[in-house]
């Protein structure tokens, strides 16, 4: 299999209204089969989503809860669902003063500029918007796909069985995430090449009326991640308790899991009990006569 991966040169600075479809095929010419990785930043530039004003307050306002704050950095669930530093509130390669926010529905994006492509060239290609964003346990950041459009954005190998006769059970590459990776080395950060083009990946690339089910089908929902809040912010969060702060958490643990994880800790006291029980999805009534805290389930 050979992959052919470029960033077309000669695209002009992206402006609000403007037409992305007529500047990609301007500098480039597409196949059917091709797969377009357009930057969210000119996404959003064409679709109006630079502001200005203070950056916290503009973070706040895309932020739909804190997952973790490590000094000056802000690691939230933005409200796209995207674990993102800063919600994604950008202020590189935008005029001092402005700052550019995520468009405000990224698979949308994707799927009028496949469309848009289409009706301008004729070719069925596949189309992902591409932002930055960091990984938990490991140095830098690489480029994912925050949206999609008649794209397979992942591939199942469950059930296949390797050439060993082993078979796998949870193998699922993000194809979408690896694209927008290989697309960010040859687009740069600071080179204006805001588009580019993958080929030899046709089989992903599905026919015309198929969107796919976009990017936003890859983020986990609430609870879903194992990793709901930083270290810091969990503890936090049990030893105050509020109900709201108890989704990310997860699903209620098993009677026979919290007895585990109390038993891991047998001098918590009634404070740390109520901690680890909420931690768990369980809650802690009023200790009884005879000094014991007696737990119930509380979320579903």
């Amino acid at each position: 299999m050979n992959l052919t991966v470029w960033a077309p040169e000669g695209v002009p600075e992206v402006v609000a209204g403007a037409d992305l479809a007529a500047l990609l095929l301007a500098v480039t010419t597409l196949e059917d089969g091709d797969i377009v990785a357009v930057t969210s930043k000119v996404v959003s530039k064409a679709e109006g989503r630079v502001v200005a004003g203070d950056r916290e307050d503009w973070i706040a306002a895309e932020t739909a809860r804190v997952v973790a704050r490590r000094g000056p950095t802000t690691i939230v669930r933005n409200r796209l669902g995207l674990t993102m530093a800063a919600a994604g509130v950008d202020a590189s390669n935008v005029t001092p003063g402005q700052l550019v926010l995520l468009p405000v529905d990224p698979d949308g994006s994707a799927r009028r500029l496949r469309a848009e492509v289409h009706a301008a060239s004729g070719r069925t290609v596949g189309v992902i918007v591409t932002d930055t964003a960091g990984r938990a346990w490991r140095v830098g950041q690489t480029d994912i796909a925050i949206g999609a459009a008649g794209l397979a954005v992942s591939v199942d190998f469950e059930g296949h069985v390797d050439p060993y006769g082993n078979e796998l059970s949870v193998t699922l590459p993000v194809v979408a995430d690896e694209l927008a990776g290989a697309a960010e080395l040859v687009q740069g950060k600071l080179t204006g090449r805001p588009f580019a083009v993958v080929r030899g990946r046709a089989d992903l690339v599905l026919p015309m009326g198929d969107n796919g089910p976009g990017a936003a089908s890859l983020v986990r929902p609430e609870g879903g991640d194992l990793f709901g809040y930083g270290a810091r912010e969990a503890v936090i969060a049990a030893v105050a308790g509020q109900p709201d702060a108890q989704p990310p958490f997860g699903e209620r643990a098993s009677a026979e899991e919290l007895s585990a994880a109390l038993a891991r800790v047998p001098d918590a006291g009634p404070e740390g009990v109520a901690a680890i029980a909420f931690a768990h999805g369980w809650s802690r009534s009023e200790v009884d006569s005879a000094g014991l805290a007696r737990i119930r389930p509380d979320v579903p």
